[in-house]
């Protein structure tokens, strides 16, 4: 996105002269019109600026007079992947960004474009039966519930595109036609998805023994599907590649307060009283780096979680790092979570902040 898009917005009662000194001073060749609510009410190009010149308009002229008063948007959130195939379509080097009605950024033809690419494959674990989340997964397997109008894993997938990742894994078990159904062969968004199906529920890191022998000697990255994070996926990648640990866990602080005081004690002498204390610790949020090392010493069809996996590499001294996330992260286990999950996608909450 373009960070210097608040030096092109211009007011409805901007003289055309006014606005052809913000488009050259903005170097974008377009102006944004604003309403006093931040809502985009027109754009101005260098092409509607000549068109009214060559209509002999006056320089004094309301800009309002000039604009395009029905541009193309985009909802904040599109993936990088459809505003590319929009800006090709139409021949446009910009896309306003709109969220709620407002204008909230401005995403450019060449930011999309100059975007790094990564060949490192994602593994994404959609195999899991949502137990928890019944009865919704009766009939649809968990990653493909909705979040809005697309599916959490679609929402996943997508976040990855955005960040320049274009090979795919997923696993499968449970329901695996609809999941291939939906996503197919990844054409749709200009990626390669490959699948993996566990006959039984291998555990959380057993999937990783089905990858197919002859992935590049990168790190992979591999992720839960029912988690929704805005975590930076290439700042992820780069932390991994500079410590070059067997494996990176993604991990996130939580905190736990005690609702009564608590005592320690030497024998019967009590030592300290702490009332009503928090304990702040950290918890795995679902999102690795493994390296091929660690994928090529797990077995065909061998079940095991990925913390007992790692745990042995602990055990055995081997460096496993661990990056803290900071931004926006949930886990849809629960009822409840989904329900956030959708209030906060939907309506407007933290994960679109």
């Amino acid at each position: 996105m373009s960070h210097n898009w608040q030096n092109i917005l211009i007011p409805p009662t901007a003289t055309m002269e006014q606005t052809i000194t913000i488009i050259d001073k903005g170097a974008m060749q377009m102006a944004l019109v604003v309403d006093d609510r931040n809502a985009l009410v027109g754009v101005v190009t260098d092409g509607d600026i000549r068109r009214a010149l060559i209509r002999h308009q006056s320089m004094d002229c309301s800009i309002a007079d000039v604009m395009n008063k029905k541009p193309l948007v985009a909802t904040m959130g599109t993936s990088r992947n459809k505003l590319l195939n929009l800006m090709n379509a139409k021949g446009l080097h910009a896309i306003p960004l709109i969220k709620n009605g407002e204008l909230v950024g401005l995403e450019t033809l060449q930011h999309i474009v100059a975007r790094p690419s990564y060949d490192n494959p994602v593994f994404l674990m959609a195999g899991g039966f949502g137990t928890r989340l019944k009865p919704l997964t009766d009939t649809c397997p968990k990653p493909l519930l909705k979040l809005g109008d697309k599916p959490i894993l679609e929402t996943i997938l997508e976040s990855f595109v955005d960040s320049g990742f274009h090979q795919f894994y997923i696993s499968t078990h449970y329901m695996p036609e609809a999941i291939h159904e939906h996503f197919g062969d990844g054409e749709r968004w200009g990626v390669q998805i490959h699948y993996v199906h566990e006959q039984e529920p291998l555990g959380t890191g057993g999937s990783l023994g089905l990858l197919p022998d002859d992935l590049p000697e990168l790190p992979i990255i591999m992720m839960n599907g029912d988690v929704l994070t805005k975590i930076d996926f290439e700042k992820l990648l780069n932390y991994h590649n500079q410590h070059s640990p067997i494996c990176t866990m993604c991990v996130r602080e939580d905190e736990y307060k005690v609702p009564y005081g608590v005592v320690e004690a030497d024998g019967a002498r009590i030592t300290s009283l702490v009332e009503k204390p928090t304990h702040k610790y950290f918890i795995n949020a679902g999102v690795y780096v493994v390296s091929k090392a660690m994928i090529n010493a797990v077995g065909k069809n061998k079940r095991i979680d990925m913390t007992d996996l790692i745990e042995s590499y602990i055990a055995d001294n081997q460096y496993v790092a661990m990056f803290p996330v900071h931004e926006y992260w949930l886990d849809i286990g629960k009822m409840v979570d989904f329900y956030q999950a959708q209030k906060d996608v939907m309506q407007g909450g933290r994960f679109d902040g």
